[in-house]
């Protein structure tokens, strides 16, 4: 597009958006490129490069003006074209959301502009009375019989981010075709005037729905078998209050906040990315952990939807740290839980989410020891696509996880990842264990010893250019590897179906060691992700050995992808 059109573009948004922040935001660009600065041409062909792509995690970007940024233009565009599909695909004017926001930059604004919207269409519009986490949102969709649900959150993504997740009435994130089929009605309102907006007449809900979601977090697992100390780090998210209320209504002890990360704070001040999976995001975490030497940690990502867990290991101990705290991968975390599930289902202490006896599910990116657990044990087990979109999805679920430290341990509660649930669950597990005398970590030793030692690894490749995204993946698909560190058993193209799962753009490898290798452009992120497993059955009692052996094989299968996927 020609510096002229950008700014004839730029001009009619401008005309367009109802929020005087982002306007003069957009005005000040518009001046400095007129003024022939070649950044602020680039920043405005960046913003008017399309408008921001509305898939199966809904909305998600950079906050700014712009059809390719997040801001109130978009959201009001995108409330409007939810509620045609709803009262279309239902039939019927009265169609009632939910919505959720979380604590970040204009959350509250954002879910308002979607009550505003979908009162005006006829429809009844249902707001959390606060800022709470996502779970809560994914609670109160089913719980209040609604027919969709909109939790304003961008997740663990940077501070200068937000985004809208949409769910449908059955509780779960929305999938193809729906996504495609809102996204056709969000373009019938091609401009924020195109919007109608109520001035009122929308419900703010009380704080009994939190209370109702907490009391089911809380019936949701046992008494505690044990005592347990547990340090919690919100990072800067909205999880603590919900996560402590729900502790203590399971009966266990309240977890100790980490209290430089407990209150909600957009800026996310004391990380560098709010992810609990990225290196560092629990460091404080940590260093109180080796301060007070609780059982466990356990670390919120900021709309609490996930869950991540640290132990002390002796085998990690060193002068520095010598309770050898170290964080659990997210498989390592899907397992134990996963020994839980198929504990309880097969004692019948727990069925599944519609009604049958349970089946156990994760992601084809996760690692494959739950499958075998689930073998072992006699339990149905599915593999899904990446997200738990599909995973929640998998009839009868009783326990499904992701290795992006995403589990659904009460599907009763949350047909989603649930990051409140799943901390008791985890907590449930490690207090049984405790009154043994045992560890996580020696329960880990044991299914690896049962099920052979199922290493893990992942890395990505991060794009400045999103057109680079499907070069690589075309250059891969192209020129099919016969030889990465091992022989390649197999090849399967996820796009075309191969391996039995519905099309999705990724790339598997099998190598004749048993090897997994998985390529896949990431949804939410610029970048290209690859996963790893490697499987070691342990020969005797040589765990020790049979690690080390499946470290050797992930650094040498790392090694080769890294080299086949350079840019």
């Amino acid at each position: 597009m020609s510096l002229e059109n950008l700014l004839a573009s730029a001009r009619s948004w401008i005309t367009d958006d109802p929020d005087a922040a982002t306007r003069a935001e957009l005005e000040a660009v518009v001046a400095r490129a007129e003024g022939g600065d070649d950044v602020a041409a680039a920043d405005l062909a960046d913003r008017f490069a399309a408008f921001l792509e509305f898939g199966t995690a809904g909305l998600r970007g950079a906050l700014g003006a712009g059809p390719n940024r997040m801001n109130r233009v978009v959201v009001l565009r995108a409330a409007a074209g939810l509620t045609r599909y709803l009262q279309d695909s239902l039939a019927r004017r009265d169609v009632t959301v939910v919505i959720g926001f979380d604590a970040r930059h204009n959350s509250d604004v954002f879910a308002a502009d979607t009550a505003a919207v979908v009162t005006a269409a006829g429809g009844r519009a249902l707001i959390l009375p606060r800022p709470l986490p996502t779970p809560v949102l994914a609670f109160a969709i089913r719980h209040l019989g609604a027919d969709a649900g909109v939790m304003v959150t961008a997740s663990h993504n940077p501070p200068q981010d937000n985004g809208y997740k949409v769910y449908l009435g059955d509780g779960s994130q929305i999938v193809p075709p729906s996504d495609v089929e809102i996204a056709a009605a969000i373009d019938t309102f091609p401009t924020a005037a195109s919007v109608a907006r109520a001035e009122d007449g929308w419900e703010t809900l009380t704080d009994e729905l939190a209370a109702d979601y907490v009391a089911a977090c809380g019936a949701s697992v046992g008494a505690p078998a044990a005592e347990l100390l547990i340090v919690h780090t919100a990072l800067h998210g909205v999880g603590s209050a919900t996560l402590l209320e729900a502790f203590e209504a399971a009966g266990y002890a309240r977890p100790r906040p980490v209290a430089s990360q407990e209150q909600p704070d957009p800026e996310f001040p004391t990380v560098a990315f709010p992810n609990p999976e990225e290196p560092g995001a629990i460091d404080a975490a940590l260093d109180l952990a080796r301060e007070t030497s609780p059982d466990l940690v356990i670390a919120s990502d900021p709309d609490a939807d996930r869950c991540a867990v640290a132990v002390p290991d002796p085998k990690a101990a060193t002068d520095a740290d010598p309770q050898g705290w170290r964080m659990l991968r997210g498989d390592e975390v899907g397992a134990l839980l996963g020994h839980r599930a198929l504990g309880l289902i097969t004692t019948g202490a727990a069925t599944g989410a519609d009604g049958g006896p349970g089946v156990v599910a994760n992601s084809i990116v996760s690692s494959r020891l739950l499958g075998a657990m689930a073998r072992a044990a006699g339990v149905p087990h599915e593999e899904t696509l990446t997200g738990f979109k599909w995973i929640a999805r998998v009839r009868d679920i009783a326990y499904g996880y992701e290795e992006a430290l995403g589990y659904c341990t009460a599907p009763a509660v949350a047909r989603d990842k649930d990051g409140i649930s799943a901390a008791l669950a985890v907590a449930e597990l490690a207090a049984g264990l405790k009154a043994d005398g045992r560890t996580l970590v020696d329960l880990l030793d044991d299914l690896a010893r049962e099920h052979g030692v199922h290493a893990s690894d992942s890395f990505s490749i991060r794009v400045s250019d999103l057109a680079l995204m499907p070069a690589l993946m075309g250059r891969l698909r192209e020129q099919p590897a016969t030889q990465i560190d091992n022989v390649v058993a197999a090849f399967h193209d996820l796009a075309k179906g191969d391996g039995g799962l519905p099309p999705t753009d990724g790339l598997r490898y099998l190598l004749a060691d048993g090897t997994r290798v998985i390529v896949r452009p990431s949804g939410t992120e610029p970048k290209v992700k690859v996963y790893l497993e490697a499987i070691v059955h342990v020969d005797g009692d040589d765990l020790a050995g049979a690690r080390t052996q499946a470290a050797e094989r992930l650094a040498a299968t790392r090694a080769a992808m890294e080299a086949l996927t350079a840019l």
